[in-house]
């Protein structure tokens, strides 16, 4: 019965700022639209938090939109450029406020000279005479839009769920691409825990539940805490009057609020808790390639085989092939996407934080990039190259973690002809290891990060690498671990305790 009280009290204390935040950060994530307004200033951060040479996602790609006109386009929103890459100027206007609202994966330059953009929160439209990007309303749900093409003369977005071919500026046919050849109705064990973790797997109700659970991880912190001071302040004290008899019935109200609560909740505090210990490596591995049936009457309960799991698409004119990359790997379909879709074998490796680059380099051949690497693929010999390494890629038969040597977040080769990379650490750096790109202007270089990152990098925490170093990997399952033990302990010594129970 001591070791139980001793242990909550003190691990309690010890992890106590780790779970305010932890919550805090929580609800942030849960309401990344709501907050998408809100920056914070890269300057304040830690060093591997500020843009140099392009890291950190900063650049997705290029495109050239005429002559002499360039846009450069990712994390950093969108910027016009000449052809030598030393003149830049914003060009956001028409997006709304806030970093995370100009984040663009796709600029695509259609037939007709059109200019259009998919962004986080939806897809958009260059208007040449306000000079200004205007929203295009689509007949989905989702605002996220991952790939922008033509196929035919029509214009199609790629959101993380469906196809969306445009028929007018007011017209659109939402496609619902076929399901994959052998069909199990199953979802990645990772995207359900995720769901369960976010809350997001009850819809918006489930969101705002997980949001009290984390005030009421911050309740259970707070009350803890004063329990824990007020019999100091008390020894401290000596006038044993009214004041310090008001204070004992404060801290006695204070107690039994912080056990109700508790014993009340600690079912949804410990599957919150427990769920979101597979979320990061090293528990991340185990769950990785696992999957499971969907849970009845969840979001995840879905007809659409490819629910929030779409990523990018090419269409081979060529072949008249449809070949769609998808975050459990690359198919294609040979028939307009009248039958299911057929999986490609081999494959380059995909990484679970998506596809990052995906063209056509010529016939049958067509150039991948992701967090797992950059790879030249021949889908008519099936050979896989490492076009970083420019050696063949050798499927290794047992990964330690989900991530390749090079995290590949951007590819462009408008720079002098030059095949430019951006690895996610790094930065630019060219194939044939010559060439060096521009440096960062300071505008660009000083564009600040998203609270809705911040509130990211604290929660799966990357951000305590300052004080654990490599060992950060570990915090996540350690904490995890550690706030179950809390709350079971606390459990036992009010069991104990208030219902004199002998254990």
């Amino acid at each position: 019965m001591n070791f139980f009280k001793k242990s909550h009290k003190w691990l309690g204390i010890f992890l106590t700022l780790f779970i305010i935040l932890f919550s805090i950060s929580g609800v942030i994530l849960n309401h990344r639209e709501l907050l998408s307004g809100a920056n914070v200033n890269r300057n304040i951060l830690p060093e591997e938090y500020q843009y140099n040479n392009w890291n950190n996602a900063g650049l997705k790609s290029t495109i050239k939109i005429s002559n002499d006109s360039i846009l450069l386009y990712g994390n950093i929103g969108i910027w016009l450029t000449n052809n030598k890459f030393d003149n830049f100027s914003d060009f956001n206007a028409g997006l709304p406020t806030g970093i995370d609202n100009k984040k663009t994966c796709k600029i695509y330059k259609s037939s007709r000279n059109q200019l259009y953009a998919g962004t986080l929160f939806g897809a958009y439209k260059y208007n040449k005479h306000a000079k200004s990007w205007e929203k295009i309303e689509l007949p989905i749900h989702e605002k996220r839009i991952v790939d922008i093409l033509e196929i035919k003369g029509n214009l199609h977005f790629l959101s993380r769920s469906h196809l969306i071919k445009v028929i007018n500026e007011s017209n659109f046919d939402v496609i619902t691409v076929p399901k994959p050849e052998n069909y199990d109705n199953k979802v990645g064990m990772f995207k359900t825990l995720w769901m369960i973790h976010s809350g997001e797997i009850w819809g918006i109700a489930g969101k705002v539940i997980v949001d009290i659970i984390g005030l009421i991880f911050i309740f259970l912190s707070v009350t803890g805490i004063i329990y824990f001071i007020i019999p100091m302040v008390v020894k401290r004290r000596f006038n044993k009057g009214k004041g310090i008899l008001k204070l004992k019935k404060r801290n006695l109200t204070n107690l039994k609020l912080h056990n109700k609560i508790g014993w009340i909740t600690i079912l949804f505090l410990i599957i919150t808790t427990a769920t979101g210990m597979f979320l990061r490596p090293p528990l991340l591995i185990a769950i990785a390639e696992s999957k499971v049936g969907k849970i009845p009457f969840t979001e995840l309960d879905s007809p659409n085989a490819w629910f929030d799991k779409l990523r990018a698409v090419l269409y081979d004119d060529q072949l008249e092939r449809y070949i769609i990359a998808t975050n459990q790997g690359v198919y294609y379909s040979d028939d307009n996407l009248q039958s299911n879709l057929k999986r490609f074998y081999p494959q380059p490796p995909l990484s679970v934080m998506g596809i990052t680059v995906f063209k056509k380099t010529e016939s049958n051949k067509y150039l991948i990039g992701s967090f797992e690497g950059l790879f030249e693929w021949d889908t008519k010999t099936d050979y896989i190259e490492d076009y970083i390494k420019k050696t063949e890629y050798i499927r290794p038969k047992k990964k330690s973690r989900p991530l390749g040597e090079f995290m590949v977040a951007g590819f462009t080769t408008d720079y002098n002809n030059s095949e430019i990379y951006f690895d996610y650490n790094n930065g630019a750096a060219s194939i044939d290891k010559k060439s060096k790109f521009i440096d960062m202007n300071s505008e660009i270089q000083n564009q600040p990060i998203s609270l809705w990152n911040v509130a990211l990098e604290i929660h799966t925490a990357r951000m305590y690498k300052i004080f654990f170093g490599k060992y950060y990997i570990l915090f996540i399952p350690i904490a995890g671990f550690l706030i179950i033990f809390i709350l079971v302990s606390g459990l036992i010594v009010w069991f104990r305790k208030y219902r004199n129970v002998d254990l």
